[in-house]
């Protein structure tokens, strides 16, 4: 874990846009019984921490995409730290829809992205990767070339990462799943015995909450 993972990590646990209840998981929208739950669009409540986000993001699109021409965040969690990152940068920003507007201009994307711009795609939370790679394909349909998916946080779901390779989509974010256990084992949030039921949730979250039973009061 790097400092930045750790910072992040520290971060996201101290203001609860990451929770972690092994005993008592969390129901996703997809049905999904988990012991993790995420929420960073807490971030944009505190200024220090958004600012930390805000530099971090700047700093890698500097140091590994100098070329960037245009910043896209993902609706809606990403829209905020984008257009902080945008501005910091001086670059254009847009935004893209999970699905176009149902009236006048049916727009997917929002903003003005010009034919063969470099595009750095900002994420606030990358899980499974569907909504975060139909975010790519449509800059790409659009005519633009994705440089690279900057995220918060992601949970490394195997088949997440898989996906963005074969996508072609190079992946940098400032925290990981691995990166939160850790920082929760050393703050003693969680411990030894959480520690692995944690760990066996993300190597099979779909099935995991079948054999998690509730002890009824």
């Amino acid at each position: 874990m790097n400092s930045v993972q750790k910072l992040t990590a520290e971060k996201l646990l101290k203001i609860k846009a990451i929770k972690l209840q092994p005993s008592n998981p969390f129901t996703w929208a997809s049905g999904w019984k988990s012991p993790i739950y995420c929420d960073n669009r807490k971030l944009m409540s505190y200024p220090a921490i958004r600012n930390f986000i805000k530099v971090e993001f700047a700093r890698i699109v500097l140091e590994k995409y100098p070329q960037t021409d245009a910043i896209a965040g993902v609706a809606t969690g990403a829209i905020a730290p984008g257009v902080l990152v945008a501005d910091l940068l001086d670059l254009p920003f847009v935004y893209i829809r999970s699905t176009p507007k149902d009236h006048g201009l049916e727009n997917l994307i929002e903003g003005d992205l010009k034919p063969k711009q470099k595009v750095i795609v900002i994420e606030d939370l990358v899980s499974t990767g569907g909504s975060s790679l139909k975010a790519v394909e449509a800059i790409r349909r659009d005519g633009s070339d994705v440089l690279g998916m900057l995220a918060v946080f992601t949970y490394g779901f195997p088949h997440a990462l898989r996906s963005m390779l074969e996508a072609r989509v190079e992946l940098t974010t400032l925290c990981n799943y691995d990166a939160i256990l850790d920082e929760a084992l050393q703050t003693d949030y969680i411990d030894e015995s959480e520690l692995k039921t944690l760990q066996d949730w993300r190597h099979n979250p779909e099935n995991w909450g079948q054999t998690v039973k509730k002890v009824k009061k």
